[in-house]
């Protein structure tokens, strides 16, 4: 679903625990992205979390037991820092690891709704 965008840059980087307001705690949401982003073995620590095939850090068992709730809710308890982020990892993923985002895709985006919507916008962007 749409949501495992979200879900999952919680996943890489933000999400952990639920907090009382009904918000994921931001412990994590200064995290550099970018250098998650660079560097193709840590992604893949992160991938393989999610994917339980390999160990978890803390953030990332934190991310792996909160991005089905994420992903049920659409990410309604998300900041919009983490908003932002998920869309960034996830793009990510799409554009240069497509080979990670199929195994991903397959847990927990079956029906490739979130690909299907950044193509849509993708392609807006092109035309513009």
């Amino acid at each position: 679903m749409r949501v495992f965008v979200v879900a999952l840059v919680a996943s890489l980087v933000y999400l952990a625990s639920a907090r009382p307001e009904g918000k994921y705690t931001t412990k994590y949401d200064n995290i550099d992205l970018d250098q998650i982003i660079k560097n193709d073995r840590l992604m893949h620590n992160y991938v393989k979390c999610l994917l339980d095939q390999g160990n978890c850090s803390p953030d990332g068992a934190e991310l792996k037991k909160t991005l089905p709730d994420a992903i049920h809710t659409d990410c309604a308890k998300c900041s919009e820092k983490q908003k932002e982020g998920s869309k960034k990892i996830m793009r990510h993923l799409i554009d240069n690891k497509p080979e990670w985002w199929k195994q991903l895709e397959a847990k927990y985006d079956k029906d490739g709704t979130y690909k299907k919507k950044y193509q849509d916008e993708k392609d807006a962007n092109l035309k513009i």
